[in-house]
């Protein structure tokens, strides 16, 4: 803008700046850096139908609830419930 000086920062100063402003924008996230293969990544891409990020996430959900899926296998025969069919079906439903 004319008439306006600039300011010089140091990169400490820029980056705890740029920390603060995205911390608030996307506290959830973290950017990563991986080397992956082209193929694989063109091809899961066209499988989801979406995006590089979106089709990584829905990768690692992947990974997630498969490590759940074998820790609820591992539990098989390990937990005795008694329940009653009939009393459940009857619960309310909302």
């Amino acid at each position: 803008m004319p008439g306006m000086g600039t300011v010089a920062l140091t990169a400490h100063a820029y980056g705890c700046m740029y920390n603060r402003m995205n911390r608030r924008a996307v506290p959830e996230t973290r950017r990563v850096t991986a080397n992956l293969p082209v193929k694989l990544v063109t091809d899961a891409c066209q499988v989801t139908g979406k995006g590089i990020t979106e089709t990584l996430v829905a990768g690692l959900e992947r990974v997630k609830r498969s490590a759940a899926a074998a820790k609820a296998r591992a539990l098989k025969g390990k937990l005795h419930l008694t329940i009653d069919i009939e009393t459940s079906r009857e619960r309310a439903r909302h």
